[in-house]
């Protein structure tokens, strides 16, 4: 939720030879062979014992012995032994460069006591100049006891020379501290901002927690990175997306001056992740005139359209639902952007072609973005427009069915699941949780579903979302068989939402997704059979190593 700046142009060079083209005749020696249980996502031949790769692409998927002619003295052989090998992991659902930035940024996400959150944004604080931001963070009230919100007053006194502004770990709610609300022109005289909450003391005073469309004034007066800066968050995030096999992501919400950095990236030639890349829906305009000018990229960087918001989050009490919370009966959430402006901005941006993809969380928030989707794609008749909901957390049933069978793709991150299974019944009640996270409903309903993390509000780990879509075992391990345990899926079906469905959900099925002849070679080595071991103890399995067109970007030391 950084500020935006104007548009940057974006120019691609595409190789000479096309992605996906067939592999050199199967007689020239292959450049790597990669030995192990091959889970190749095919499903006209889903297990192999190997995979060859030569140049960018998959020459050939096989036994040994089938691939015993394409190994020659220049060929690098990797045995993984009985451990997975599968098709390069793709998050659907990232903020990628934030995400680098909070490598380095203050780190608040398992601070246990609003003691221990006060103090490590001390300890950060005592590293800096003075004047400089203290931002990111990622704290969770719902680990303290009792639940406070954080106050201004708990950190004014440790940050007297910075203004902090950090976020609660779902992005839709942040705690400045009275400098940042200075900074903002945030006072008890500030009208209430549509599409949030200025949170507030009994007299009016504010407590410096902003939700949603509420931190704009802060967020405005942020210093914009610059562009060394944004080079060496996204440095940061592809080293950390190699090392968890991550080969291609969704980077959604993205500002243009993150779009410069990746285009920098690209242009020099160290995008060692795959990105499409997703603008606020608000600036559509700006991004049809980008691909109109510039064509919508390649496989290293796709422009791929817009990303807006229906609604807030749960543990913000601001996903929008029909019914009051059960805990925060004064509200049902509320609408981050206005109906209207969805209907018009969500329009506009299909006649021009972009691929809109929309968060929803609550219940309401979804019916009503369902309904416009149906709307828009009446009005503008049938083509190949792949609409996401982002998240689609709660739903009634009736609406799992007519996501199901609209073709719109759920873009859903099963660690949401087992994080917001600690506390989420006391927000909405036994009911409402019936059909939340409805994996397995929406698969059995023929569903398109395509998993991520929403990083950096969860991790960048598709071994933990895999574990929690399998297992669905809270963090607090309260429910060791599961938090609705009939909406379980399978590893496979865990597997495909991490690769297959994540290729189709970026327009990239031709080409990713699977590990098969002609196939750009990104794949990924694990130290274990997914499918052989007990569920649980999936979370505990690492990546050995990470290929990203023939290239690897990780190995681990001694592997």
């Amino acid at each position: 939720m950084l500020r935006l700046q104007p548009a940057w142009p974006l120019v691609f060079v595409l190789s000479s030879t096309a992605c996906g083209a067939r592999s050199d005749p199967a007689s020239q020696p292959a450049d790597l062979v990669v030995y192990g249980r091959v889970w190749t996502g095919d499903s006209a031949q889903p297990w192999a014992g190997a995979v060859a790769v030569r140049g960018k692409t998959i020459a050939a998927v096989g036994d040994s012995a089938e691939l015993a002619g394409l190994v020659s003295s220049g060929t690098r052989i990797i045995s993984n032994g009985k451990a997975m090998v599968v098709p390069g992991f793709m998050d659907g659902h990232t903020h990628f460069l934030r995400g680098g930035f909070q490598l380095t940024n203050v780190d608040l996400r398992d601070a246990a006591t609003p003691a221990e959150f006060v103090a490590r944004i001390k300890a950060f604080a005592a590293k800096l100049r003075p004047g400089e931001w203290i931002l990111g963070g990622t704290w969770d009230h719902e680990n303290w006891p009792g639940t406070p919100l954080p106050d201004r007053s708990w950190i004014d006194s440790v940050t007297p020379d910075n203004p902090v502004f950090v976020d609660r770990l779902d992005g839709h709610m942040a705690l400045a501290n009275t400098a940042a609300l200075r900074a903002g022109k945030v006072t008890r005289a500030t009208k209430e901002i549509p599409g949030g909450t200025i949170v507030r003391r009994p007299g009016g005073e504010p407590t410096g927690v902003l939700k949603d469309e509420a931190q704009n004034p802060v967020l405005a007066v942020i210093p914009v990175p610059s562009p060394g800066q944004s080079d060496a968050a996204l440095k940061g995030a592809m080293r950390w997306a190699a090392s968890r096999g991550v080969t291609g992501v969704a980077d959604v919400s993205v500002p243009w001056y993150e779009v410069a950095a990746l285009k920098r990236a690209h242009k020099a030639g160290t995008l060692t992740t795959r990105v499409a890349v997703y603008v606020p829906l608000g600036d559509w305009r700006s991004m049809a005139d980008t691909v109109r000018a510039y064509g919508v990229g390649d496989e290293r960087l796709r422009v791929a359209g817009v990303k807006g918001y229906v609604d807030g989050s749960l543990g913000s009490t601001t996903a929008l639902f029909y019914q009051p919370y059960d805990d925060s009966p004064e509200t049902s959430g509320l609408f981050v952007t206005p109906e209207d402006s969805l209907r018009a901005w969500i329009g506009g941006a299909d006649s021009a072609g972009l691929q809109v993809v929309v968060h929803a969380i609550g219940e309401r928030a979804n019916g009503v973005l369902l309904d416009i989707f149906d709307s828009v794609s009446k009005a503008h008749g049938a083509r190949d427009r792949r609409f996401r909901v982002e998240h689609a957390q709660h739903l009634r049933r009736g609406d799992i069915t007519r996501l199901a069978t609209s073709g719109v793709i759920a873009s859903m991150q099963p660690y949401h699941a087992i994080d917001d299974g600690r506390w989420a019944q006391k927000r909405i009640g036994p009911e409402r949780i019936k059909t939340t996270y409805a994996f397995r409903s929406l698969l059995d309903g023929g569903g398109h579903l395509a998993f991520g993390s929403d990083w950096t509000v969860a991790p960048l780990d598709p071994l933990l979302g895999i574990y929690a879509a399998v297992t669905r075992r809270t963090l607090d391990d309260k429910h060791p068989r599961g938090w609705v345990p009939e909406e379980k899926i399978t590893v496979e079906e865990a597997l495909r939402a991490y690769t297959a469905g994540n290729a189709y959900g970026m327009h990239a099925e031709q080409t990713r997704g699977k590990l098969a002849p002609g196939f750009l070679a990104d794949l990924v080595a694990l130290d274990q059979d997914l499918t052989a071991i007990p569920p649980e103890a999936i979370e505990r399995a690492s990546v050995r190593m990470t290929m990203v067109g023939g290239r690897i970007v990780f190995e681990k030391t001694g592997s």
